[in-house]
């Protein structure tokens, strides 16, 4: 056999796969796009396939191709995930763990989850990236992420999710607003304020919710600004550009220009759930799970 297939020309056709696109899956793997073509027929010609139909610069993949997409880029994964284990292991670490989470996990419950974890597993690595909903969903069906942690209902098959904290809302308001714990008494009394949201984009499903709030008070919100940051949020209150609704979580004490009152007296909660993939082989990942289901 003159030709043998090799892991990087799987992943050869993995870039092409991705990108239908010769060109930009060769700038992706730094080889010429002459050398990827010539890889990719090399390959059909071993394999007795046709993977890709190539006519008017266009690329598609053809049913063979689309088959060994999916199941060779699961098995990749899987592939690249014990590799790297086997490297940290060489390097004297037990692992490492890729967190995807939303900021409000940030404030208490990582946190508070990587301390007792490495109180009995000291040298595992962990990468902490803060994603939205979606992005964390994308990242652990591709398992470029281990674990999120999300603000989710529903959840794509093939994943699985464990709630984890269960919230009010708070309103927060400018230091000096007339409107205090004493006082409030339902959401309408200010219903002729400017809100500040968290973008929608940022979490579909958990905006709708924020929006029932103000349905079951029997107003539409005028809201001013959107964002995806408490810290921008608090800034935007503080100086006296709107008001807000986040979860209690992240409520914070060491800013004086801004206040809190909790809205314990509707229905709306948050929940903050852990959510990860069925298939990760991720050997650090059931370790942080077991600390999660205590």
């Amino acid at each position: 056999m003159g030709y043998q297939i090799e892991l990087r020309h799987l992943k050869y056709f993995l870039a092409v796969a991705e990108n239908l696109h010769f060109r930009k899956a060769a700038e992706k793997l730094f080889i010429s796009q002459p050398g990827l073509s010539r890889q990719i027929k090399e390959m059909e010609k071993e394999l007795h396939v046709k993977l890709f139909d190539r006519h008017n610069r266009q690329v598609k993949l053809t049913p063979t191709g689309l088959y060994l997409k999916e199941a060779l880029g699961k098995n990749l994964n899987d592939l690249d995930t014990i590799l790297n284990h086997a490297k940290l292991l060489e390097d004297g670490k037990d692992g490492k763990l890729n967190f995807g989470y939303v900021g409000s996990a940030m404030h208490k419950i990582i946190p508070e989850l990587l301390l007792k974890f490495t109180e009995d597993h000291p040298n595992v690595i962990f990468s902490l990236k803060e994603m939205d909903n979606q992005k964390q969903i994308e990242g652990l069906l591709s398992q470029d992420i281990d674990i999120g942690f999300v603000r989710l209902e529903r959840i794509p098959r093939g994943l699985e999710i464990k709630p984890i904290l269960n919230e009010p809302f708070c309103l927060v308001l400018p230091k000096e607003h007339p409107i205090d714990n004493v006082n409030f008494k339902r959401l309408s009394q200010l219903k002729d304020e400017h809100f500040i949201l968290f973008d929608p984009e940022y979490s579909a499903s958990y905006y709708e919710k924020v929006m029932t709030i103000f349905d079951d008070n029997g107003f539409s919100p005028q809201i001013s600004h959107n964002t995806i940051h408490a810290s921008s949020i608090y800034k935007l209150v503080e100086n006296n550009f709107g008001i807000s609704i986040v979860p209690k979580s992240l409520q914070v004490e060491n800013n004086p220009n801004i206040k809190f009152i909790e809205l314990n007296k509707i229905k709306q909660r948050t929940v903050l759930s852990a959510i990860w993939s069925k298939d990760n082989r991720n050997p650090i990942l059931n370790h942080v799970l077991e600390l999660i289901n205590k």
